[in-house]
């Protein structure tokens, strides 16, 4: 299977238009966060491009649905979707969730993350959120080994706030910081999670290189 989480290409200052078609070859699934528009800007292009199924927040996925992307699957918080042989549950973030309206944000439900299981692994996808409570029964209940943290500040958690989530909340054997670096408002590098996660295996994405875990 190959999840395809808030697909962002135009405009985007990490990506050369000439992995376009490359970054999505293969796609079996599209997962939304939540509506703003470096989540959601080209989810009607990529949903066509792709041909794969949608699937989000209830709300967000009928406005999709509205605007002609076919396929499209919504659900709430503590449901769980199958992927093929990956399950994905719906969980709470700390955030917010719109998309530009002629007279201003139009608010699509509550913003999420998602705990995606799969050959004997549990990836959490922490979607654009701020440190919060949830996180101790998130990581009791669905034990994570793998985190995925928005990390970038100014709109999410920064890289000390991800550490401090990471250590208090759960026992990841890797962490993967996001959602820096495309804004100068954000985080440039991923250094403060690095020290502050000593014996976790902090790898920093570096676009179109896989990482193998």
């Amino acid at each position: 299977q190959i999840l395809l989480v808030d697909p962002w290409l135009t405009g985007n200052p990490m990506l050369e238009e000439s992995n376009y078609d490359t970054a999505l070859d293969g796609t079996t699934q599209i997962l939304v966060t939540h509506g703003h528009f470096d989540h959601t800007q080209d989810l009607i292009m990529v949903a066509e491009k792709t041909g794969a199924p949608v699937a989000g927040m209830v709300e967000l996925m009928g406005y999709f649905d509205a605007q002609g992307v076919k396929n499209t699957t919504g659900f709430n918080k503590g449901g769980t979707i199958s992927c093929g042989k990956v399950a994905v549950t719906m969980v709470p973030a700390s955030h917010s969730s719109s998309v530009d309206g002629d007279n201003g944000p139009v608010y699509m439900g509550a913003e999420v993350g998602f705990m995606i299981k799969g050959e004997g692994r549990t990836i959490y996808f922490s979607g654009d959120t701020g440190i919060m409570a949830d996180m101790e029964w998130m990581g009791d209940y669905h034990k994570p080994d793998i985190g995925i943290l928005s990390a970038g500040g100014h709109y999410t958690m920064d890289m000390a706030g991800a550490a401090y989530a990471a250590k208090r909340y759960f026992d990841f054997k890797t962490v993967i910081p996001c959602h820096y670096r495309t804004f100068g408002a954000l985080e440039q590098t991923a250094d403060a999670l690095v020290d502050g996660l000593p014996g976790v295996d902090v790898i920093e994405p570096q676009v179109m290189t896989a990482i193998k875990l």
